[in-house]
């Protein structure tokens, strides 16, 4: 299941971040790894998509993260269904 955040803090140095979940809860930490475009390094306040696993002593964790881009998400949902009722 996709859940939603912002990245709160990302560390280039240590090749880790925090994202901060949108439905709230946890911050939830990340590797560089995680990143599926590890190329660009994420900054404070992008939205990203990202799935979770427990790890060591069952806390979650933040895996497979990727940008959001214009248009993607829940946002684009609420506008495609507008599109379709005024159709």
């Amino acid at each position: 299941m996709t859940h939603y955040g912002t990245i709160k803090s990302y560390d280039a140095g240590k090749g880790q971040g925090m994202i901060t979940p949108e439905q709230g809860g946890d911050v939830l930490k990340f590797e560089k790894s995680d990143l599926k475009k590890e190329s660009s390094a994420p900054q404070q306040g992008q939205r990203f998509g990202y799935e979770t696993k427990q790890v060591g002593g069952g806390q979650p964790q933040a895996i497979n993260l990727r940008q959001e881009e214009q248009g993607e998400g829940q946002g684009a949902k609420h506008r495609d269904q507008a599109k379709q009722q005024q159709s």
